[in-house]
């Protein structure tokens, strides 16, 4: 077996499915609403570490068993992490970096959004770089109800101003067929279907130059806090150094003799 699937093995509340074209399915499993937990949090920073590093995997697909994606943090497991001082930093600190690993990982995340997708839910789709949703899926932040705060920082690069603020201060809940009207997720899809699409957009990344995504990503990142000069700038850079690589040498030939390309990844 694989390393890095044996990696996989140890994990409890995050299940691992291979596909073609690389993709790796993340699944979400935590009942009943898979919460996020201080182990699902961490599995899945392992999980996605552990992708950005590994050839075989392309892209990822990640989603929630049964019928909820991510309900939000886990509040009945708090108590239990945060008991005396220093607790609270540092489980903020994992959680931040939970959606940071999905946002940084070397690999496009895809993510299936099957259900609610409420709090630190929400802040785990905003971090994914495409997005399908269920037409059941709805998305919130219902933290003003439950004498909390938190994920607006994330939900500000799917959301406007307006309609922003109305989730945070009334708890308001997007339903899916209005995220995809609002143009802030790819595609909504019936219920049965939104894992197979989400897959389907993740082997079409995968059929691609695996190093041409990761420098593509790692662009989209890079410039998305930057000016229009100096972003362009550094896309212009980028593409300098990627058109000295074999896969683009390879995409050319492979465009002008009207074949697939065969990449080798340098």
């Amino acid at each position: 077996m694989a390393e890095y699937l044996q990696r996989f093995q140890q994990l409890t509340q995050l299940g691992v499915t291979m596909y073609d074209e690389g993709v790796a399915l993340l699944t979400m499993k935590f009942p009943p609403v898979n919460a996020l937990s201080r182990t699902l949090g961490d599995e899945l920073t392992l999980a996605l570490d552990v992708i950005s590093e590994t050839d075989e995997v392309r892209a990822v697909v990640l989603t929630g068993a049964g019928r909820v994606f991510c309900a939000g943090a886990d509040l009945k497991g708090r108590k239990d992490i945060v008991k005396g001082p220093g607790d609270l930093p540092a489980h903020s600190r994992r959680t931040r970096e939970c959606f940071h690993t999905i946002r940084e990982c070397a690999k496009p995340v895809v993510a299936a959004v099957n259900g609610p997708a409420l709090g630190a839910g929400l802040a785990i789709v905003a971090s994914c770089d495409i997005i399908v949703v269920s037409t059941s899926a709805v998305f919130g932040l219902p933290e003003i109800d439950v004498g909390l705060m938190g994920g607006t920082s994330h939900a500000k690069r799917l959301f406007s101003h307006s309609l922003l603020r109305r989730m945070a201060l009334t708890g308001y809940r997007v339903p899916g067929p209005e995220l995809y009207r609002l143009g802030v997720v790819e595609a909504c899809v019936a219920d049965e279907a939104v894992v197979e699409s989400a897959i389907s957009i993740a082997q079409n990344i995968g059929s691609k130059s695996p190093l041409a995504i990761k420098m593509a990503k790692q662009t989209l990142n890079a410039i998305e806090d930057m000016t229009l000069r100096d972003g362009y700038r550094y896309e212009q850079d980028m593409t300098a150094a990627i058109s000295r690589t074999e896969d683009a040498k390879e995409a050319q030939r492979a465009f002008a003799e009207k074949r697939k390309p065969v990449y080798v990844g340098r």
